[in-house]
């Protein structure tokens, strides 16, 4: 198989000119015209990356994961500098675009489609953390301190490519097709990308659930048109070293703590909160030296010297974390808790059916044995029956099941983070949860008088509020 690495490596970097971005292409080696699928492969290994990235952020807030070191700044709402994150997502629009250009030109109509769907992805993930943003004008060459666009807009926008790159997917008679090798996430399957466009929609339709336009039937529609297995995940397990999750626990192996785990996190699974113990548990991470499940408060750092294996982190053999381990970016599983929560007060009985199916679905993606699986979705706690569901019982398991997801996060705050036993980490820069992630200073410095003013990051984003 050809090395997709080296077409990243020569490709990702040149499509960005000089702009608001302002990279630097002083390599006279680099075209401005990379062939269409290292594009391709560019796009959607970056895509993953940034799902990653925004992942890291998101499993603190949420508390799947805790920093061994006290009042870390990624535990105690510190207003982390996100420059980082902020340049790899626009940075990732930027080839997206080359590619959908390039696409426009040789009418290759898969491309445009997997375009229009991979800018929707990242943007979403970009508004989804800070709010309004430079959209309209980012990517204008001519404009080196752009105006920022009501985040609310921006959403529409993303809804809109979606249906774009559904009707381009549609289109007869593509001059170049998806190239499998070079396509990271689907292997150039068409109708896994289309599936995807509307997993997403799904998700995006999902998002305003604490607006008045929330539409379920809208939301359900999607979904019938989506996933309908684990097989149609939208996942990344090529990697040009190891995969994200597995060098994380990598670096925690070699003493370089890392991946964590919350003792919030870890008590929903051992039975300490709900009473019963999850089989998913052990195939995330390891007991400690005491033989049982031990995770680490947010906000106190550890207990122990960090290395005398006293508390859970990301396990080297488990499911994310294991060497090719995949990394998730859409999954049948949160589908299901989609469906569920869009049935809720309609169709209770559905609800509860898709709820349990998210459930099993995840179990059976992490390769539970199925005794333990059906021994956990028959136990009272988890079986309440349809009279007796909830919502913090759906959104309780759509939080272990989108375990790393940045998504996890969004759930958080449609939820107003009433997790059972879930707590401000100690020593909270903020006497409430953090909702937002402030603007880098990246964007600061270089762009602001046109960066928004925000009181603090307990302030909501507008489909929080």
């Amino acid at each position: 198989m050809r090395n997709i690495y080296l077409i990243i490596l020569l490709f990702l970097i040149p499509a960005c000119k000089k702009g608001y971005l302002d990279v630097n292409q002083s390599n006279p080696n680099l075209t401005d015209k990379p062939p269409i699928n290292g594009l391709l492969a560019a796009t959607t290994y970056e895509t993953g990356k940034n799902v990653f990235y925004t992942g890291y952020i998101a499993s603190y807030y949420v508390q799947q994961l805790a920093s061994p070191n006290v009042a870390s700044g990624s535990d105690i709402y510190d207003d982390v500098d996100r420059s980082g994150t902020w340049r790899t997502l626009y940075l990732a629009v930027e080839d997206i675009r080359q590619m959908e250009a390039l696409a426009i030109e040789k009418k290759a109509y898969e491309h445009i489609g997997v375009a229009k769907v991979l800018e929707a992805f990242n943007v979403s993930m970009l508004i989804d953390i800070f709010g309004d943003v430079p959209y309209s004008q980012a990517w204008n060459k001519t404009i080196f301190k752009p105006e920022y666009d009501s985040a609310r807009n921006v959403y529409d926008t993303c809804l809109t490519l979606l249906d774009a790159g559904i009707a381009a997917f549609n289109q007869a008679d593509p001059q170049v097709k998806l190239d499998a090798g070079n396509d990271l996430i689907h292997a150039g399957n068409k109708a896994a990308w289309i599936a995807t466009a509307y997993a997403l929609k799904a998700r995006l339709l999902n998002r305003v659930s604490k607006q008045p336009d929330y539409n379920p039937g809208a939301v359900l529609e999607a979904l019938s048109h989506a996933y309908t297995s684990n097989a149609n995940d939208a996942q990344v397990t090529r990697f040009e070293n190891l995969s994200p999750w597995d060098s994380v626990a990598a670096r925690n192996a070699s003493a370089n703590l890392d991946g964590w785990l919350s003792a919030t996190f870890v008590n929903a699974l051992n039975g300490t909160t709900y009473g019963v113990f999850d089989p998913r548990l052990p195939h995330i991470t390891d007991t400690t030296k005491y033989g049982d499940y031990r995770g680490t408060v947010n906000g106190a750092g550890r207990v122990g010297s960090g290395t005398d294996t006293g508390q859970c982190y990301l396990s080297l053999k488990g499911y994310y974390s294991a060497p090719g381990a995949p990394l998730l970016l859409v999954t049948y599983a949160e589908l299901k808790f989609i469906e569920s929560e869009a049935y809720f007060s309609t169709d209770k009985a559905a609800s509860y059916q898709a709820y349990l199916d998210g459930i099993a679905a995840n179990m059976n993606k992490m390769g539970i044995p199925a005794a333990d699986r059906d021994a956990y979705l028959t136990n009272p706690v988890v079986a309440a029956g349809v009279a007796n569901f909830t919502k913090a019982l759906l959104f309780k398991e759509k939080y272990v099941a989108t375990f790393l997801q940045p998504e996890t996060w969004t759930d958080a705050r449609r939820f107003d983070y009433q997790y059972k036993d879930f707590a401000l980490p100690q020593h909270a820069l903020l006497n409430t949860f953090i909702r937002r992630s402030g603007y880098p200073t990246s964007e600061t410095s270089r762009n602001g008088e046109n960066v928004p003013v925000i009181g603090s990051l307990a302030d909501k984003l507008w489909w929080d509020k």
